[in-house]
């Protein structure tokens, strides 16, 4: 026999086969135990994150909305004025917030932070809400990442405004997730729980008026009865027709009166797409613009299939689209200015929850319209999704920290009653006797100057303060009631706080450290030095400007 024929003859693996190719989506028990999991950790994580903020927000409430509206629902000895809670602010329907106001003041001492964390279950709610219509026939993979899509979208760094004063969360949370409740509601065509939760949604914010069209289109797509459809649909017209004629004539939110369609164009794009950036307007719209381009393929192609079967599937997250773009409308017709960084509103903080409603609708319709696509790219693309969206928010995380930081004076310039200090902050003075009565902060005894010994009334010995080498005064102490502004630095250090006293050393006001210096300040202060702010009551003596560090008195000036 041959050396060939012997070669030929032994045996061994076919070289020649075809190989067989194993898909990136074939099951892994192993894998999948660990994916699952991994998936909802990842879910919780930016969750966690904004209710570490909340509960680390201020204490107190400092902006103008809430002294506001917390002044007209009360009397001067803390009583709720149910009448006044049904009137408008800013010609929004304003209930719920105005009664989550005053119990947070009754039952809560006023405290911020109830209401910080109050938003950030009511976004959860909204969150579960919106999963709850993804359909069964996905994996469970595939739900765990739509999930933990919704969750980073909704939690995302951009609307840290939201948590850190609550005044803007609970504007915008309760409305919100009622009418996420009502979509949800709609999905499943239960019209009675889905009109319900529209109609508190009304009750809460403008935000929620055009539900109930959203609610007739879901119903409509889901074929049901021309009455059933019809019910929402004229309910609808009723509110809306109800609230044209009764709100306030005059302009109440400092929006441009002008016919200007391009700006208010930009305003939609950039409220649709205002994940993607800081604070450039025009990344912002052109992200928007291809969002709403996306999203309005998905929605002609669901409209054009809409007797198939699948219909009902898509028909929630269409609603959501619609609800989402009915915001940003409303966003540009009655918000547009540009008087506010990046000129564009559609960049403010509270707004992004229009993009996140409207990139969450995206992701979910994209998903079911291409079962085809792996597994493995979806959870990739959407971990991708959220990590660079929550990046990118932390520019505008920083500047809302930033512009809030000053306001915190109001907690010491409402409790002295100083009256300059309150009208360049915007605090209505008005409503200290009621938050007084209410024993809400800061008029209770949790309130404190931040000195860690001295506090309000203190005498102190000014003999024992030492001159302030690296400090100074920028404005005049002469007129009482008013802000005092300067920049201290104490060893390269910043000053744990500031006490303003009378000419005998009793503390009558005090003051906030360790913000950015400005223009002026730069030219003079040392390396190490800080910005501070200060107010005292009204008083005709001499006053003095000290700084704490470690115990120790320095006299400012």
């Amino acid at each position: 026999m041959s050396q060939r024929t012997t070669l030929a003859a032994q045996t061994g693996p076919d070289v020649t086969a075809p190989i067989p190719r194993v898909s990136a989506d074939t099951p892994d028990p192993t894998r999948r135990r660990l994916a699952i999991p991994a998936l909802w950790a990842f879910t919780v994580l930016p969750f966690g994150l904004a209710l570490l903020a909340a509960v680390r927000a201020p204490r107190m409430h400092v902006l103008l909305d809430y002294w506001h509206v917390f002044a007209k629902i009360t009397d001067d000895n803390g009583n709720l004025l149910l009448g006044q809670v049904f009137t408008y602010h800013l010609d929004q329907p304003f209930v719920v917030p105005s009664l989550l106001f005053y119990a947070d003041a009754a039952w809560f001492g006023g405290d911020n932070r109830v209401l910080t964390v109050l938003t950030i279950a009511l976004l959860a709610i909204a969150a579960l809400a919106l999963r709850s219509m993804l359909p069964q026939q996905l994996s469970p993979t595939v739900r765990g990442a739509l999930t933990a899509g919704m969750a980073w979208l909704l939690f995302s760094s951009h609307a840290t405004e939201l948590w850190l004063q609550s005044t803007n969360g609970i504007s915008w949370a309760p409305a919100v997730t009622f009418c996420t409740i009502a979509i949800a509601c709609a999905h499943r065509g239960r019209l009675a729980v889905a009109s319900g939760a529209a109609f508190l949604g009304c009750l809460s914010f403008g935000a929620a008026l055009p539900i109930w069209f959203v609610i007739a289109f879901i119903l409509w797509l889901r074929k049901e009865s021309r009455l059933r459809v019809a019910i929402p649909a004229v309910a609808g017209v009723v509110i809306v027709a109800a609230w044209w004629l009764t709100k306030p004539s005059e302009a109440q939110s400092g929006a441009t009166a002008a016919f200007d369609p391009d700006g208010r164009l930009s305003v939609i794009a950039a409220a649709v797409g205002g994940l993607w950036s800081a604070d450039i307007a025009v990344v912002a719209v052109i992200a928007g613009g291809l969002t709403i381009t996306l999203l309005g393929l998905l929605f002609s192609r669901t409209l054009d299939n809409r007797h198939h079967r699948t219909v009902n599937r898509d028909a929630g997250w269409l609603g959501l689209t619609l609800y989402a773009f009915a915001l940003a409308l409303m966003l540009a017709l009655g918000r547009t200015t540009t008087n506010v960084p990046g000129g564009n509103v559609g960049l403010i903080s509270r707004y992004v929850l229009v993009a996140a409603l409207a990139t969450i609708a995206l992701i979910v319709l994209t998903t079911m319209h291409r079962p085809q696509w792996s597994r493995r790219y979806l959870v990739a693309g959407v971990v991708a999704l959220s990590l660079i969206t929550h990046a990118i928010g932390g520019g505008k995380a920083d500047q809302v920290h930033r512009s809030y930081a000053p306001l915190n004076l109001a907690a010491i310039a409402l409790r002295v009653d100083a009256p300059a200090a309150l009208d360049a902050l915007h605090i209505q003075r008005g409503a200290a006797p009621a938050a007084r009565a209410l024993n809400a902060y800061p008029f209770n005894d949790t309130f404190t100057l931040g000195c860690h010994g001295p506090e309000l009334g203190s005498r102190l010995d000014l003999t024992n303060a030492q001159p302030l080498a690296h400090g100074a005064i920028d404005t005049p102490t002469r007129e009482s009631g008013t802000i005092i502004t300067g920049w201290a630095e104490i060893n390269g250090t910043t000053p744990d706080c500031i006490l303003v006293t009378d000419s005998t050393g009793t503390v009558t006001g005090g003051g906030i450290t360790g913000l950015p210096l400005t223009a002026g300040q730069t030219a003079t202060a040392s390396t190490g030095g800080t910005s501070w702010q200060a107010t005292a009551g009204p008083t005709t003596a001499p006053i003095a400007v000290l700084a704490v560090r470690d115990g120790r008195l320095y006299k400012i000036g």
